[in-house]
Formats: C-alpha cells, sequence, structure tokens
C-alpha cells in the first residue's frame, strides 16, 4: 500500500517583506495566481500561488535569510522558448541544459533562490532492487 499520494507544495523561503517582489515574479512574470493564505499564517508574511495542475508554491518569510544555491523546486512547462522570451523581455538571466535528457532552464529567484523550468518532464523509471 502507497503510503504517500503525492505532492501537495513547495515551499521557498524569503526575506521578510517579501510580498511585492513576490508578486511581481511569480505572480505576473510567471503568471501563477495568487492564493488566500489561511488567517492564522497570514500573519507570518509570504505569499501563496496556485499551479495548473492544482499544487502550490508557498513563499515562506524566515529569519536569517540565506538564498538556496543547489536545493530547488523545478516547475513544469510545455514551451521552453516561450518561457526564455518572457524572461529576456523582463531582464531576468537565466542558463540552459538538456543534462538530464529534456530542455530546461536554471534561474534565479528575486531573493537569490535557485529555481529549474522543465519542459514537459523528467523520464525516471523507478530503481528495481532484487531481495535477497
Amino acid at each position: 500500500m502507497t503510503l504517500i499520494t503525492g505532492l501537495d507544495h513547495v515551499q521557498i523561503e524569503a526575506p521578510a517583506d517579501c510580498e511585492s517582489a513576490a508578486r511581481q515574479f511569480f505572480g505576473e512574470l510567471l503568471g501563477l495566481p495568487e492564493l488566500q493564505k489561511p488567517a492564522l499564517l497570514a500573519v507570518r508574511g509570504g505569499a501563496w500561488f496556485g499551479l495548473p495542475d492544482g499544487r502550490q508554491l508557498h513563499i515562506g518569510v524566515t529569519p536569517d535569510f540565506q538564498p538556496r544555491q543547489k536545493g530547488h523546486p523545478a516547475l513544469r512547462c510545455t514551451d521552453l522558448g516561450r518561457v526564455m522570451t518572457q524572461l529576456e523581455g523582463h531582464g531576468v538571466p537565466y542558463r540552459t541544459d538538456d543534462d538530464a535528457g529534456v530542455p530546461r532552464l536554471y534561474l534565479r529567484d528575486p531573493w537569490g533562490n535557485r529555481l529549474e523550468i522543465v519542459e514537459g518532464q523528467h523520464a525516471a523509471p523507478p530503481v528495481r532492487r532484487e531481495r535477497p
């Protein structure tokens, strides 16, 4: 029986007063709708955004914020070229590769966290282990 049924959300850490930059970057630039946070959590700051598949991206305020250099969420798209055009139009630098077998790019959010955007999805079959 499977215990985990899916992924609900990913949280990205950000410094205090990040809300305006979050709305501009994730809302306006990437086109994600902002979601209303529960009242008890809203007082902590940050912002939540919806993904088309029902999952969520949470921006959470953390004391002594340090940007993530390696760990990152990977967002999906159907047209990486269109994403690159959008980023270039807003002066957002990125780098591309296809090392994982799919076209993808890496960029930094407004606070320096690493993000990945992949066209389609990574094809990674389950590891089969022989039992002794």
